[in-house]
């Protein structure tokens, strides 16, 4: 079988799932092509240059996030030649610009069944655009659905949040769970806490993501400043438009001693086994890879009830849900995590970890993937 994925959003999770999806179905003897960009990441470069070496065949085209229409539309036509040229049985397109641009060349060569996994819809995020612009979202993903063989959620919850949204029919959509290889978090050595927090004695959250809105940083620092949480420290990973406000709204709310920028790492794994808790502070998801990560690392989560976390965090089992998505909110689910014994707290990230390997394996993902290429072929 021969798959061409196409994504433009190579960075953070969405970046993680594809070089996941990719290495297994090259494992598993598919002809897997690339049409990506790496213009958000730049150093997603390395990791094409390992999927070239295991088999795939990659192809740079330099798609934008931002609505472009001259580039959009030369993107479009280069994604269109390489259909005609590669000849896939399957065009699975992830996220929105590429789901938009690969899916529409698609149906005009008349290439390829289409599958489309969306990590979120962007009509959602009302905190990062405005009514025009997510209508008009909303409207090219229920034309393009209507033309798309399967629609992929990665979680029960976003399968749930897609037939809410009525953008896709119900019969369109499987659910196919992300899922990580937890080797890499049951190996790690954690990092020394006096690199990520100011008193190795207090307790520390791990925060890690793309510093953007839609991640929730500033409801994690937010939450610092509510009774009870004098002593909690935050070490945040990532990069991002937000980092300069992200730091100021520490600096305002005077904890800005007990948060910690990291910036970029690919150290994550050192980074979990050294925290106390992961604390994802998420307004959207599909399913985070931070908590499949957290849970291979055996830490407790504290998480925002967002689509995939909901799934997987259940209060007082693997850790604690937030009720709403609010940093009062977290500040209740991180004070009751932390009234526990430390004893109580690493049997929650055992149970998550034991849960993990259960029911998230990359192995499964691939698999179930694959089952779906054959059902839309």
């Amino acid at each position: 079988m021969r798959v061409l994925h196409v994504m433009e959003a190579t960075i953070g999770g969405t970046r993680r799932h594809l070089c996941d999806v990719a290495r297994g179905q090259l494992a598993r003897g598919l002809e897997v092509h690339l049409a990506v960009s790496a213009l958000r990441q730049p150093d997603f470069e390395g990791d094409l240059l390992a999927l070239e070496r295991a088999g795939a065949r990659v192809q740079r085209v330099d798609m934008v996030r931002s609505l472009s229409p001259r580039l959009d539309f030369a993107h479009w036509r280069t994604l269109a030649r390489l259909m005609e040229e590669i000849q896939p049985d399957i065009v699975h397109t992830h996220s929105s610009k590429a789901g938009a641009l690969g899916r529409s060349a698609s149906i005009a060569t008349g290439i390829g069944a289409r599958v489309h996994t969306p990590h979120t819809f962007a009509f959602l995020f009302d905190a990062m655009f405005g009514g025009a612009t997510r209508a008009l979202y909303r409207h090219i993903e229920q034309a393009l659905a209507a033309q798309t063989q399967i629609v992929i959620a990665v979680s029960d919850s976003e399968a749930a949040t897609f037939a809410a949204s009525g953008v896709v029919e119900s019969s369109r959509v499987r659910v196919v769970r992300n899922g990580i290889d937890p080797a890499p978090w049951l190996a790690a050595k954690p990092l020394a806490r006096s690199e990520l927090g100011r008193d190795p004695r207090a307790p520390l959250a791990a925060v890690v993501g793309l510093l953007n809105v839609a991640k929730g940083q500033d409801l994690a620092i937010e939450l610092l400043a509510e009774p009870g949480l004098a002593e909690l420290e935050l070490a945040i990973v990532g990069h991002g438009e937000q980092r300069d406000a992200l730091e100021a709204r520490a600096h305002a709310l005077g904890v800005a001693e007990r948060v910690r920028f990291l910036g970029f790492r690919t150290d994550i794994p050192a980074i979990l086994a050294a925290a106390d808790f992961v604390l994802v502070p998420s307004r959207w998801e599909g399913m985070p890879y931070i908590v499949l990560e957290a849970q291979a690392a055996s830490r407790p989560v504290v998480a925002t009830p967002v689509d995939g976390s909901r799934d997987l965090v259940r209060s007082g089992t693997n850790g604690f849900l937030a009720h709403d998505v609010s940093a009062r909110a977290l500040a209740d689910a991180c004070r009751a995590l932390l009234a526990l014994a430390p004893s109580a707290r690493a049997a929650l990230g055992r149970a998550g970890g034991d849960a993990l390997v259960r029911d998230h394996s990359a192995d499964r993902m691939v698999d179930e993937l694959i089952a779906v290429y054959r059902e839309a072929r």
